[in-house]
């Protein structure tokens, strides 16, 4: 990690890395791009510039400097989309404001720089007919599954659609949530904290895992586990939603992440309240100056019994 770098420059992306993990509990694949984006960024100043990076070099960049490794990931033998050049970009912004607070480096010629226009993408949720197919088709044992890993997965898909959770903020509930009860506190994206109501099938179905499953659910450890007692990974996730994708006839866009996007269009179709469904969501634009541990959880569960689609079991 960190090629080109003095040993300040490299401590100092050693630390923001290990920040970005343990603090702001980024997703394992947004850690891996930052990581990545801030790699070739230095490798871009150490060609552009002639020299090692280091924390002088920095804090001296020009808008220019910024602009040109912008230039150099857009017209690469790999160029970047708009969405991940914006990423990249991000990932730069991140930097300088971890360095700004650790080592008081500050650069103000990064405010000079716009990020790349994205184009809006509509969220593209499953019917509510195909999202309880999905439910169905990861508990079947007729295609031969192991019995506890299609509790398992039957319990990771449910909770995705019933909760509306992130599939990163899913995988990193541990044994120390159990048992479930009415409403879970999650942490979510910038290391905001939100309560989510939790359906009575879901909590059905995660004690019809816990139960199952061979491994012990220790406090500290994995609440999903993996075939080999570690934690479940994302890419094992993606790999399921792509196997029911393919007995179910589905569109590529169905992903564990549509569960997300179906929970929300569900409640709201079926007449939730917008700004309680966002909260629901942990949507920064809407609950970055709120504290979700004061929403009113008992309201949140009256509208999920009113509007979600398995609300009433």
């Amino acid at each position: 990690m960190g090629t080109g770098l003095t040993l300040t420059a490299h401590k100092a992306l050693g630390g923001f890395i290990t920040h970005l993990r343990a603090e702001r509990r980024l997703s394992p694949n947004t850690l891996a791009a930052y990581e990545r984006d801030l790699e070739a960024f230095f490798s871009h100043l150490c060609t552009h510039r002639g020299a090692q990076v280091d924390v002088d070099m920095l804090a001296d960049l020009s808008a220019p400097d910024f602009r040109s490794y912008l230039a150099a990931r857009r017209r690469g033998d790999a160029p970047l989309s708009s969405r991940s050049l914006a990423r990249a970009l991000s990932a730069i912004r991140s930097f300088y404001r971890y360095l700004e607070r650790r080592y008081g480096i500050k650069n103000d010629q990064l405010s000079l720089i716009e990020g790349p226009k994205l184009p809006r993408s509509a969220p593209r949720p499953l019917s509510v007919k195909a999202a309880g197919e999905v439910l169905q088709s990861s508990a079947d044992l007729s295609s031969g599954q192991v019995p506890w890993i299609a509790a398992r997965d039957s319990a990771l898909l449910t909770l995705l659609y019933g909760a509306g959770l992130r599939i990163a903020e899913a995988l990193s509930l541990q044994g120390r949530d159990l048992p479930l009860g009415e409403v879970l506190r999650i942490t979510g994206k910038g290391n905001k904290t939100r309560l989510v109501p939790i359906l009575p099938i879901t909590i059905e179905a995660i004690e019809a895992y816990v139960r199952l499953c061979p491994w012990p659910m220790a406090r500290e450890g994995a609440l999903f586990c993996g075939v080999r007692g570690g934690p479940m990974g994302a890419r094992a996730a993606q790999k399921l939603m792509q196997g029911i994708r393919g007995r179910l006839g589905l569109p590529p866009s169905a992903t564990p992440h549509a569960l997300r996007h179906s929970f929300a269009t569900h409640l709201l179709a079926g007449g939730g309240d917008l700004r309680a469904v966002q909260e629901l969501l942990g949507h920064e634009s809407l609950s970055s100056t709120q504290i979700y541990a004061e929403v009113d959880a008992a309201s949140l569960l009256r509208i999920y019994d009113q509007a979600h689609p398995k609300g009433g079991h």
